[in-house]
């Protein structure tokens, strides 16, 4: 990291670009003011809080993000969440060019891709996670997006593409995505099952029950949670109503 005097062409960038209260955080410090990311030079630039001083950050060099969530992420977000996703689709657009490589970006883009899939959009939701993708490769298996891109490879039948990914989040060590990645082989499971009892008898076994039992720690609770419900549902596709009530308790207590 360096303070430094930006050229003119540099400046006139980081004055046009959007810049996000946040904090940018390495192995040895922590630089905290107003932020930019500057993609061709691939590199973070915060205008500290004191002195009105600006310092580069090398996004190679950057451990984690802290930026400032969003004003309005919780309302559009619980759009969709209650199936109104059509309404949240401009802001979390917005908030996905907006917060482009500062943190909010992914999470603003797995609500907008589910809102497409809701709205039966799949091509739009698979091009709207390419983008994104594009410029951060691990996002297509690991952290917020993953699991909303793997729907819309399912539904679009890009069945290699998908077991890429789901070996990629199985093998990369993040807890989290492990987990999203045995309840996407349960999805897959059950969807080839063509209502086959035994379709959705395999997918508790090999998937679904070893989420909701196993991972226990708190980065995968909502993974846990999804997997229980996935749970209940297929006990009830089976006959054990008194098993997929016990299954929605749990996920309620979580």
């Amino acid at each position: 990291m360096k303070k430094f005097a930006l050229t003119a062409a540099f400046a006139a960038i980081a004055a046009s670009a959007v810049a996000v209260p946040g904090s940018v955080i390495t192995e040895n410090d922590k630089k905290t003011g107003d932020v930019v990311y500057m993609p061709g030079q691939k590199v973070y630039v915060v205008t500290l809080k004191k002195g009105n001083m600006k310092t580069e950050v090398p996004l190679a060099s950057v451990r984690e993000l802290d930026i400032e969530k969003p004003a309005n992420f919780e309302a559009l977000a619980d759009k969709v969440r209650k199936g109104q996703g059509a309404q949240a689709i401009a802001g979390l657009t917005q908030i996905m060019q907006t917060y482009k490589m500062l943190q909010w970006d992914k999470l603003a883009c797995r609500y907008l891709v589910e809102a497409y899939v809701a709205a039966n959009q799949v091509q739009k939701a698979y091009d709207t996670a390419s983008q994104l993708i594009s410029t951060d490769k691990s996002a297509a298996y690991k952290g917020d997006l993953a699991p909303a891109y793997w729907q819309t490879l399912l539904k679009l039948g890009k069945n290699q593409q998908l077991e890429n990914c789901l070996r990629m989040a199985s093998s990369n060590g993040d807890r989290a995505s492990s987990a999203e990645a045995l309840i996407m082989r349960g999805d897959i499971i059950a969807a080839g099952g063509s209502e086959n009892p035994e379709a959705y008898r395999k997918a508790l076994t090999d998937a679904y029950l070893r989420v909701g039992l196993m991972y226990n720690d708190p980065p995968c609770r909502q993974a846990r949670r999804t997997a229980l419900l996935r749970c209940a549902d297929c006990f009830r596709q089976i006959g054990m109503d008194l098993r997929a009530e016990s299954m929605e308790s749990l996920a309620r207590s979580l």
